[in-house]
């Protein structure tokens, strides 16, 4: 009996321990991605979520943030390959999505969405303008209350003209809905998505 309580608490302990290096790995991740200030510094931080996640096999926020970081290279390099940017941000969110499929996960494939879709707006808007709305709708299904949801959505309506539904007056009412839905949102855990309200506040001033 003894020996069995022995084995069994070597057990615990070794699921605490790796436990606690994931987190301690999540949590410079996630400080690496919050002092990036360059396009290389973003393709770092990805890269060392994708290493995160390629040794925690059942966890799907190393490759969501591995797919999110990704993404934004694209927008902090203008240079960028936005359509090769946006493939392996899909494959690394893929690997999430594989895992678990919530709100979060579908506001990142309408963001990797509208990337696309800016590479030609004109010839691209019916397919991934689309794929971009329909991700938003799936993620108001798992989540009404996921304030990046009004946010994107908003942030896409901005600068669609008038005449196709969009303009300030439409993505106003968005960005303050987020805002709302901010204060009282809390997120799983500190290392789960809690961005996005600064990023409204600053679209809503733009609207005013």
């Amino acid at each position: 009996m003894k020996q069995i309580i022995i084995i069994l608490s070597m057990f615990i302990a070794g699921q605490l321990t790796a436990q606690t290096r994931y987190e301690a790995g999540m949590q410079k991740g996630l400080e690496q991605f919050g002092a990036a200030k360059t396009a290389e510094d973003m393709a770092a931080a990805s890269a060392f979520f994708e290493r995160i996640a390629d040794a925690e096999k059942d966890k799907w926020l190393p490759y969501y943030y591995a797919a999110y970081a990704n993404h934004l290279t694209g927008w902090m390099n203008p240079k960028a390959d936005k359509d090769k940017v946006a493939e392996k941000s899909k494959d690394l969110l893929s690997k999430a999505e594989a895992l678990e499929r919530n709100a979060d996960t579908y506001c990142m494939r309408q963001m990797i969405a509208i990337q696309q879709m800016n590479v030609d707006p004109m010839a691209r808007w019916q397919t991934y303008g689309t794929e971009a709305s329909n991700a938003l709708a799936e993620a108001k299904k798992i989540d009404a209350n996921n304030p990046r949801i009004y946010l994107l959505d908003g942030q896409t309506l901005m600068y669609t003209p008038e005449a196709f539904g969009g303009g300030k007056a439409v993505a106003k009412k968005l960005f303050e809905k987020s805002i709302q839905l901010f204060e009282t949102y809390k997120p799983q855990s500190a290392m789960h998505p809690n961005w996005g309200k600064d990023q409204a506040a600053k679209l809503l001033a733009a609207c005013q």
